[in-house]
């Protein structure tokens, strides 16, 4: 006799059970049909689903519904994403409670604490989007880190370095004294805050007068290379070539005429601090200035000489200012709404921080991806997301693809002892190139870094399919039928997997 109520709780996992266990989510395999595939937009291992990946999920179930029941051979790929910084930061909360960090286990340790986790609460999505509906082909259920994919990852790793098109440099990038590692400028949340503008008078070397510039972050003082001015500022166009004296330090720095100036901005001049702040830094390319880094990985003061070595940023501010006043160097201190740049996962402020990173060569890969919204072969729906695609790639800047952590691909790049670096796709291969150059075998260490979490899903697609295997069913899915995705991703995951899709 039937039940008289409808229990969904009882009768959706059982019907949902036996159509997974009957192949019902399968592609049909169909090579006479038309091939139509989605990949899920892989969601954080960490997370648990919220009402935008219910909403998400809904659409694209849909359109795979719809086109299974019209015949087509279907593929709704699966899979969860190893995000890199928020899995570790999970992990390294554990650790915390139980009085350790990841340097007390040390990486290998570590790494498998991290894949034990995995292994007991990764797959919470999983059991989610099943109790869902979801139709998806999950005998084909990937995670990034699966070795395939990773092997896929430094396939292409390889391949762009051997074609120029990734490279290692000293360069300034976002650094979170937090987690200790670059973030993209796509991780960098800025919004406006409470501050101050102190004015401070810099000294002139040639008279016993001064220039008075204004800045937000007094610390940086002690890294300065320059005073700018605009070179049509009729106030400073005779100091234009003199020297200042650098407050606190003693050392003598020129001043500088650049376009770069605003000459509205607090007094018309500006510290110029080339190892501290992103302008400042092509302002000192141009004038060929020195980089003067003063501070550590914890955004603490690094000059070992200097009476505010080993203080934190802020507490050295403080210091800094109250030793200005002393020697009567404040001009005054304006309140000041000003943006501020924060870590979207630590909530730090970040800091620009001259390391040495690997990078992606962005423009060159970037074109083709734009003639393919041109002319047509990729659609935005709504067609105006397609302005906020172009406006980002055709100013793109390059892609900073290593970070300071453990847990994601590594990099695969080993060092001997003169730091000459050789690429390959394992330990052997490199080795192979060592022999080459050295005539014998040499020790050599691997890299510490891994690739950003949007390098690896960037191939999500095709690494899913097998590549760089051509196998049957990147054949058959690869290009996919549709993504559907969020605006706020266009530019960490859509342009990236269009780019290195294309590619």
């Amino acid at each position: 006799m039937l039940d008289q109520r409808f229990a969904p709780a009882e009768a959706e996992p059982r019907l949902y059970k036996a159509w997974e266990e009957n192949g019902c989510f399968k592609p049909s395999g169909d090579t006479s049909a038309q091939a139509y595939s989605i990949v899920i937009p892989p969601p954080n291992v960490t997370g648990v689903l919220h009402m935008g990946h219910a909403l998400n999920n809904t659409l694209q179930d849909v359109l795979i519904r719809f086109e299974r029941m019209r015949g087509k051979n279907v593929l709704w790929q699966p899979g969860t994403d190893h995000a890199g910084i928020a899995t570790q930061m999970v992990v390294e909360r554990q650790l915390e409670r139980d009085g350790l960090t990841r340097h007390d286990l040390g990486r290998e340790a570590f790494i498998e604490r991290i894949w034990q986790w995995k292994k007991e609460s990764g797959g919470t999505i999983s059991r989610q989007l099943r109790r869902m509906g979801a139709s998806l082909a999950w005998s084909r259920e990937r995670f990034t880190m699966d070795e395939d994919l990773s092997s896929a990852v430094r396939e292409v790793f390889v391949r762009l370095y051997e074609e120029d098109l990734i490279y290692r440099g000293k360069r300034l990038v976002n650094w979170d004294p937090i987690l200790h590692t670059a973030v993209s400028d796509l991780e960098v949340v800025s919004e406006e805050e409470s501050g101050y503008l102190w004015h401070i008078r810099y000294p002139l070397m040639s008279s016993d007068g001064h220039v008075v510039v204004a800045t937000t972050r007094p610390e940086t003082l002690l890294g300065d290379a320059a005073v700018a001015v605009h070179p049509e500022d009729p106030r400073y166009h005779a100091l234009i070539g003199q020297a200042v004296e650098l407050p606190l330090t003693g050392r003598e720095i020129p001043i500088v005429a650049d376009d770069y100036v605003d000459r509205e901005f607090g007094t018309g001049c500006l510290k110029i601090t080339p190892a501290h702040d992103f302008n400042d830094y092509e302002v000192g390319q141009r004038h060929g200035l020195p980089l003067i880094n003063v501070l550590d990985h914890s955004a603490a003061i690094d000059l070992p000489t200097s009476p505010y070595h080993g203080l934190d940023r802020y507490v050295a501010r403080e210091k800094i200012v109250s030793d200005l006043q002393t020697q009567g160097l404040i001009e005054k201190i304006d309140e000041h709404r000003m943006m501020v740049p924060r870590g979207d996962r630590s909530n730090a402020v970040v800091e620009p921080y001259l390391t040495d990173q690997w990078f992606v060569r962005a423009a060159p890969l970037a074109a083709p991806a734009i003639r393919a919204v041109e002319d047509g072969r990729i659609r935005f729906v709504p067609d105006n997301w397609q302005t906020t695609y172009f406006e980002w790639m055709r100013n793109i800047k390059d892609w900073c693809i290593s970070r300071q952590i453990w847990w994601g691909h590594r990099i695969p790049a080993w060092y001997d002892e003169d730091h000459n670096i050789f690429v390959d796709r394992d330990e052997a291969g490199a080795q192979a190139q060592a022999r080459q150059m050295h005539g014998h075998a040499v020790p050599l260490c691997q890299d510490e870094d891994v690739l950003d979490t949007w390098f690896s899903s960037a191939l999500w697609p095709i690494s899913t399919l097998g590549w760089p295997d051509q196998t049957l069913e990147f054949k058959t899915f690869y290009p996919t039928s549709v993504l559907v995705t969020g605006f706020d991703i266009i530019f960490f995951w859509v342009a990236r997997m269009i780019v290195f899709g294309l590619k």
